[in-house]
């Protein structure tokens, strides 16, 4: 029988008695419950399923182990006791001030309690917290989830000052639970961002990170095994609609969408939430980025100034994954945390971890972002521009191509604010750049800025089926400087047993015209 898609539920319960579909997620969620005592913390992106995951452990420690038949878990070991459960979960509030999460707190567990039938009592959310917990003890250990804990964070990331007095009051949450030890039986706390636990979990430092350990790397998203043995209806479906065979739209759908690796050696997984509205609507898209844009981590970059172009081909020690702290946000850990780049390989002997974009989906929307953030062209009407680009390419009409380009630059302000207070350095090469790439990378050409020979950097390469483009730029300096500059260090000669047209192309950009000053071009 087939069983309609969970889209938007996050509730465990209900994906069970509405009989929707559910991927056995169990048997690895055993291996986080089982052992007598655990504080564990577990980061994924957003749109993952964390809140389902939260549900699921909710309903397990419930003792709720009907709802669990014909599932991994029903037969298993495990021996059900029931455990009462403190369930906060921070996504459901926006709070923009320190008091205004301590009223959230103190109004979460004012719930809890009433459902037991006893109260919250104390002088504030602290000894209203650690109350609770001695008062549910009285009936088992108690069991407490923390779910999406960094929301009240990132909800406030702009304002430094009101942060870390947010930051003091979560700390101050977390203290309780270590104080408690002895009452509690398991704690597990979700979130997007990993913060310094000098500046969040001090008080609690029995916490233990599961996030990047290899038996854990399918907790959360569907393997492509998971996809073709639970979703294989709706994949023939989605064949037969298009008119081609299933694995040719198998092999699609994971350049789409799988791709987040969260761990060294742990399997890929797809992005749940992008997979479900697919196979619903039989059509590719950028799902997950449709439901939000990371304003904030575009500030970021343009900001410090982050060089955007290595972002799909980037080398770092475990040290990257965890230097995120509120006072000193770092573009990498949190391109990586919030799924924008995701570990693509693993070399154990130098102990480095290579990363990248995880699919085509993040890519591309990412990539078309970037460029409505760095240039003057609408997001709206970007891809109609950059189709016109690669035809002017593909016909070597230069004067097309330079007359098109002009329009991603012509309306960018002298000196534009990222709205932070920080001044973009427009007079840079690298910003021009920036956008050259991004456009190349867009029209899915493989453009490769600054390209290594043994004698320099190229600025970049575009190769087309019959047609080599080598570029150089400069900036308020001279186009024919740049051409000559490709053909004095032998730019192009990589390339000559290609048997494809070599066309030298030297730019320059001029920061007070905001644009394309001159070009010069050169056939081999």
């Amino acid at each position: 029988m087939r069983k309609s898609l969970p889209i938007g539920i996050q509730t465990f319960k209900d994906i069970i008695q509405g009989g929707f579909l559910y991927v056995d997620k169990t048997s690895t969620i055993y291996e986080v419950i089982h052992n007598p005592k655990g504080v564990y913390f577990f980061s994924r992106p957003r749109r993952f399923g964390k809140s389902l995951l939260v549900s699921t452990l909710e309903e397990i420690f419930l003792g709720n182990r009907a709802l669990f038949q014909g599932l991994w878990l029903h037969d298993s070991p495990y021996p059900w006791p029931q455990h009462p459960v403190i369930h906060i979960d921070f996504s459901r509030h926006r709070v923009e001030s320190a008091e205004a999460l301590e009223i959230v707190i103190s109004e979460h567990l004012q719930q809890i309690a009433g459902r037991y039938a006893t109260e919250a009592q104390g002088r504030n959310y602290l000894s209203q917290f650690e109350n609770l917990i001695r008062e549910l003890s009285a009936r088992n250990q108690v069991v407490i989830l923390i779910d999406e804990y960094d929301k009240p964070l990132l909800d406030n990331i702009e304002n430094l000052a009101e942060v870390q007095r947010i930051q003091n009051v979560l700390k101050g949450f977390y203290t309780v639970i270590k104080s408690m030890d002895a009452y509690v039986r398991f704690v597990f706390l979700t979130g997007i961002s990993k913060f310094s636990r000098v500046g969040i979990f001090s008080g609690l430092n029995n916490l233990q990170d599961i996030s990047m350990h290899d038996r854990f790397a399918t907790l959360l998203g569907f393997s492509q095994a998971e996809v073709e043995q639970n979703f294989g209806v709706y994949l023939q479906d989605f064949a037969d609609r298009e008119g081609r065979d299933l694995a040719t739209i198998v092999a699609e759908i994971r350049a789409w969408y799988n791709g987040f690796a969260f761990s060294r050696r742990g399997e890929s997984v797809y992005n749940p939430f992008s997979l479900l509205l697919l196979l619903d609507s039989q059509d590719f898209r950028n799902y997950w980025f449709e439901s939000g844009t990371p304003t904030f981590l575009i500030k970021l970059i343009q900001k410090q100034n982050y060089n955007i172009q290595q972002l799909d081909d980037l080398n770092v020690g475990e040290l990257a994954f965890s230097s995120y702290d509120l006072e000193r946000l770092q573009v990498l850990p949190l391109l990586y945390q919030t799924g924008y780049l995701t570990i693509k390989g693993y070399d154990a002997e130098r102990q480095l971890y290579r990363l990248g974009y995880p699919n085509r989906e993040v890519e591309q929307a990412f990539t078309q972002v970037l460029l409505g953030a760095f240039s003057a062209v609408d997001e709206t009407l970007a891809a109609g521009y950059l189709w016109r680009l690669l035809d002017a390419l593909a016909a070597r009409t230069l004067e097309r191509f330079f007359e098109l380009m002009d329009a991603f630059f012509a309306g960018i302000p002298y000196d534009p604010s990222t709205g932070s207070g920080h001044r973009i350095q427009i007079g840079q090469e690298r910003y021009y750049q920036t956008i050259f790439y991004l456009i190349f990378r867009l029209i899915g050409l493989e453009a490769a800025a600054e390209v290594r020979t043994s004698r320099g950097r190229i600025d970049a390469v575009v190769e087309l089926v019959d047609v080599v483009y080598l570029f150089e730029f400069k900036l308020d300096g001279d186009a024919q400087e740049a051409l000559d500059q490709i053909q004095a260090r032998g730019y192009a000669e990589p390339y000559r047993a290609s048997g494809k047209a070599l066309i030298l192309v030297g730019i320059n950009f001029d920061t007070a015209a905001r644009g394309i000053a001159d070009w010069q071009t050169k056939t081999l």
